[in-house]
């Protein structure tokens, strides 16, 4: 299979769909792969480390959108490079459609096959392809929060985890996921004073188990939400509903009722945030102000740090980017039930429910599109 590889066009994004080492994985087992001139160079890497793994450089994204059967990406196309698909290509990336029907509508529109990272499951129903940019942006969520805190970045001047004498901050986590326990992780060793919500009490019960005495778990309610967002210093925000919009799990007036100069940071904004308040912001311009409220809202955060995204990312996506080249993604979806969950547009029909239901297109199951 020919594969391409173009250079990330979102605003401050340089992380890379393939490293060199896996282009040489695809490479050896005869797949030609193509990157666009300088697609590494966010991270350090020369287009030479792609050629010595086999790979041709082409000097612009549309030649590698014309050469390729499959696009492997890292994040959700933007509208140039939606122009750029055709009938019948494999785009496969981070797609995050629910919250986005322009993009929806350009790849419907495309007849293209466009398989999401952040739907693909894994037998023990987790999210392989989201999880480790779920673990990046949960750690960086806590050092996002600590720096908005300080008083000359319009935060109300608390430092995170306090000294002898004087309290932390109060961090609340929603979510107990991925997104939630790495941010825990991070608070708890910066000393904060950590409460973890969520709805799940198996999740409560696993992840104080995890983290010990010095975690506060609660079972959110929408109360409990109220009546912990109200004395937080930083809120961080990490709930997830497979490929559907984000719950909305803190109001507008809930934002009024919050200290003036706490932060916000709400991961779960590229499904469309958790918050009534949140917008998508960029790492040009990371956060806003409501009601005295700092909110830091970028949508791919896991970009600040691109070197160690780019590798997590690979480690994951490497077997099913193989089994797409190898079997061809037909027989590769038909074959795997759980790289068939990432399947979100088909030829011109939805093939996600959430998807579907979210932004009122007709459901084509995945199983019927594959098969016609």
């Amino acid at each position: 299979m020919k594969i391409g590889v173009p250079t990330e066009v979102k605003v401050q994004e340089f992380r890379v769909g393939l490293t060199p080492a896996n282009v040489l994985e695809l490479t050896d087992r005869g797949h030609e792969v193509f990157i666009q001139k300088g697609a590494g160079a966010g991270i350090g890497l020369a287009d030479s480390h792609y050629e010595a793994s086999g790979a041709k450089i082409l000097p612009t994204a549309k030649d590698v959108f014309d050469t390729a059967e499959m696009i492997v990406k890292v994040k959700e196309p933007q509208s140039e490079e939606r122009a750029m698909l055709r009938e019948g290509q494999i785009l496969f990336t981070y797609l995050h459609l629910a919250p986005d029907p322009e993009q929806t509508a350009d790849l419907v529109k495309s007849g293209a096959i466009c398989i999401a990272y952040e739907t693909v499951t894994s037998p023990d129903g987790g999210l392989p392809l989201l999880a480790p940019m779920s673990e990046v942006a949960g750690r960086l969520s806590v050092q996002a929060g600590a720096y908005y805190l300080e008083k000359p970045h319009g935060g109300h001047g608390v430092l995170l985890g306090g000294v002898p004498g004087v309290d932390p901050a109060k961090v609340v986590v929603i979510g107990g996921g991925v997104v939630g326990r790495h941010a825990v992780h991070i608070a708890l060793g910066m000393g904060a004073d950590v409460w973890v919500l969520d709805r799940n009490v198996n999740v409560l019960k696993e992840i104080w188990a995890q983290f010990g005495r010095g975690l506060n778990t609660v079972y959110s309610t929408r109360d409990a939400v109220e009546r912990h967002c109200i004395k937080a210093d930083l809120v961080i925000c990490g709930v997830l509903i497979p490929g559907a919009a984000a719950p909305k799990l803190i109001s507008a007036d809930l934002i009024k009722k919050m200290k003036p100069g706490s932060v916000v940071v709400d991961v779960a904004i590229d499904q469309g945030g958790c918050m009534e308040t949140s917008r998508p912001t960029t790492h040009d311009d990371p956060v806003f102000v409501v009601d005295d409220v700092v909110h830091y809202c970028v949508a791919n955060m896991p970009g600040a740090v691109p070197k160690t995204s780019t590798v997590a990312l690979n480690n994951a996506t490497l077997p099913f980017t193989m089994a797409l080249a190898d079997k061809g993604y037909q027989k590769a979806l038909l074959d795997d039930e759980h790289l068939r969950a990432g399947l979100n547009v088909h030829k011109g029909r939805v093939t996600h429910p959430a998807v579907a239901e979210d932004l009122e297109y007709d459901f084509q199951d995945p199983m019927d599109a594959l098969s016609s």
